[in-house]
């Protein structure tokens, strides 16, 4: 049966019109409010708003495969894009590290290993931060296998108080048995005896990136790009202080907890720890090459 308005049938007017019946309907289904649309839009813009535009169209469409909507990237990307909800972006990195110093300088050990646990490898590294009227620093201590922020401090001063509160930290935080190794730069904070001597006490092996290489600590210097890009240029401190309650509540309440890591596989550091199978740590998997002699044969297994 053909509907009618007064004694006119749809019919007539898309006769009139030089239109199809079909024709008429899809367009009036196409231009209906898609009631299920519009409450996925609602979904992204709370979820990027509550993460205060760190997530991505990358992340944000992984929260909302947890919620259980089926959902790819590429429509939550469409629909981000068609509503500006623009990531917060990284501004230039700027180099801190002061290699020229006298003290003695560890070998490179942490990109021979192979994580399988948890306190095998601490990855360091620090920052600074532009406030209206100084430059500070922060600097962090993260367990490289499960990306999580162990230890931080933030300090005016380069000196090696500001690395060492943050070490003292993750200690009192994790207790790591005999046989960690400790990875950082080469920066005169992390050589001196005084840190050194930390490391010594707790059965520590300090290790250090090849010179001019920031390669060889990437894992930190991804997460100082993370605190940079998603919490340091998204806000205005008033002060050391203010800075400080800051970082506090976006590592320890943030991104330790809740921020989804893709090379955890979409997991926070907190759930990546508690979905092992075995939470305290086994030994690291280090392999050592064995040098090729003149003869073409292989010689004996070569440490240190």
């Amino acid at each position: 049966m053909i509907s009618q308005q007064g004694d006119a049938s749809i019919e007539r007017y898309c006769c009139r019109a030089g239109v199809s019946r079909s024709g008429y309907y899809r367009s009036l289904h196409e231009t209906a409010p898609d009631i299920e649309e519009m409450e996925l839009i609602n979904r992204i813009q709370e979820i990027f708003l509550h993460n205060k535009r760190r997530y991505g169209y990358r992340r944000v469409a992984r929260q909302l495969k947890y919620e259980g909507r089926a959902v790819n990237h590429k429509r939550v990307l469409r629909l981000m894009r068609s509503d500006n909800l623009l990531a917060i972006q990284p501004r230039m990195f700027v180099r801190t590290t002061d290699s020229m110093h006298d003290f003695d300088v560890a070998l490179n050990l942490a990109r021979r290993m192979t994580l399988t646990g948890i306190n095998q490898l601490w990855v360091a590294d620090f920052t600074y931060v532009r406030l209206a009227k100084e430059f500070v620093y922060i600097d962090v201590v993260l367990d490289a296998f499960s990306r999580k922020v162990v230890g931080w401090s933030v300090s005016r001063s380069l000196a090696a108080s500001m690395p060492i509160e943050a070490l003292n930290m993750a200690l009192a935080e994790r207790n790591p048995p005999p046989g960690l190794v400790h990875h950082s730069d080469r920066g005169f904070q992390y050589a001196c005896g005084d840190y050194a001597g930390i490391l010594k006490a707790n059965q520590i092996t300090p290790r250090m990136s090849r010179p001019a290489n920031p390669y060889d600590n990437a894992g930190c210097e991804s997460f100082m790009r993370t605190l940079k890009r998603e919490e340091i240029n998204a806000s205005i401190y008033a002060d050391l202080d203010d800075l400080r309650d800051h970082v506090s509540e976006f590592i320890d309440n943030y991104y330790n907890k809740y921020r989804l890591h893709s090379s955890l596989d979409y997991m926070s550091p907190a759930d990546y720890e508690r979905a092992l199978d075995k939470p305290s740590a086994d030994a690291a998997t280090i392999p050592y090459f064995k040098p090729r002699l003149s003869n073409g044969t292989e010689g004996q297994e070569k440490k240190g």
